[in-house]
């Protein structure tokens, strides 16, 4: 974590990804540049399989750059080991997918609190509590996923990515499972909680309406920003 405000939160210089293969290396990411600062919510669009979802792995740690840098909260990701690339996702990172990627047999709290059980923290079931609470699930708090809705259950995967505080968010379509009502609920959800704790969002999505009220659109096409 960084004590300089003005370090921006994600900083990608030339970052490449790519694979081997039998024909030979498939280029995913081609020589990207991002800066994104604390509190800014920038959309990820493009075509499928233009490089998006890879573009949130590689700045989650998932994925290691094969070019150029990547910074996350000043840790350069390439020179990192494992263990502080699965301490930064723990403690600094929240990620939210299509799927929601709930645990079946916990209760919405018991999902909500994993982030600070893994991390150590004291009073994970009553912060979780409040946090479902501030997305408007506090009746579903001992609820299980096949209880709940599918905005429902997205609501809840949101209440964990923020729960332990993360100074960044990755969403990865985070509507895609939902009826546009519904996705536009979810997505006012998540663009108050990044204002009220000051986090930076990079949000992949296919929605223009929805790019749109972000503060930046970064669009990529084969690889590449395109604007």
């Amino acid at each position: 974590m960084t004590d300089n405000p003005a370090s921006p939160v994600v900083r990608l210089d030339g970052a490449r990804l790519s694979y081997p293969s039998p024909e030979g290396e498939i280029a995913i990411l081609q020589g990207i540049d991002l800066s994104v600062r604390a509190g800014e919510v920038v959309a990820v669009t493009g075509p499928s399989g233009s490089g998006k979802s890879s573009l949130i792995a590689l700045i989650g740690g998932l994925e290691r750059a094969t070019g150029g840098t990547v910074q996350v909260l000043d840790t350069d990701l390439g020179r990192a080991d494992e263990a502080t690339r699965t301490r930064l996702r723990r403690h600094d990172i929240g990620v939210v997918f299509q799927a929601y990627h709930l645990v079946p047999a916990m209760t919405a709290r018991q999902n909500t609190a994993l982030p600070l059980i893994l991390s150590g923290a004291k009073e994970a079931q009553a912060q979780a509590a409040t946090m479902l609470e501030r997305v408007g699930l506090s009746h579903r708090l001992d609820h299980r996923p096949s209880q709940l809705s599918g905005g429902e259950q997205q609501r809840v995967a949101i209440a964990r990515a923020f729960v332990a505080s993360p100074r960044l968010i990755l969403a990865d379509e985070p509507t895609g499972n939902l009826d546009r009502r519904t996705g536009t609920s979810i997505v006012e959800t998540m663009f108050d909680l990044c204002r009220k704790t000051d986090a930076a969002m990079l949000l992949v999505t296919h929605d223009e309406g929805l790019a749109q009220q972000c503060d930046r659109v970064l669009a990529i096409d084969d690889g590449q920003v395109v604007s």
